[in-house]
């Protein structure tokens, strides 16, 4: 089973000074290659603000606010959630690949004993 795993997209959402205020991700997995048995991808978004307020009612930021040209891959990778996604991908695999539903199937030849 070869992962493969890749930040396919990110839009940033730009407030009046030009700095990012709002990241829209595409995160996207795919488990062999297309055409195979074994075949299976998923796509996973995730919406980051930039600022805040937590559970105590304090202002709290994701990331810097700065211009988008100032965040490089690896800072927009580390805004989402991946080892959720890594695990929530395995389980996908497990049960649509490797161990799905079998559906039972009818018995139309069943006599109700006497």
């Amino acid at each position: 089973m070869a992962v493969t795993k890749d930040l396919t997209k990110a839009t940033p959402y730009e407030d009046a000074n030009n700095k990012v205020a709002k990241w829209v991700f595409e995160y996207t997995y795919e488990n062999d290659s297309e055409g195979d048995a074994t075949y299976y991808k998923s796509v996973f978004n995730k919406t980051i603000e930039q600022a805040y307020t937590d559970m105590n009612g304090d202002a709290q930021s994701n990331f810097t606010l700065q211009g988008k040209g100032d965040f490089s891959k690896a800072d927009l990778v580390a805004l989402c959630p991946v080892s959720h996604w890594d695990a929530v991908f395995a389980s996908q695999v497990d049960s649509v690949i490797t161990n799905p539903v079998v559906s039972p199937t009818a018995d139309e030849s069943f006599s109700i004993p006497s």
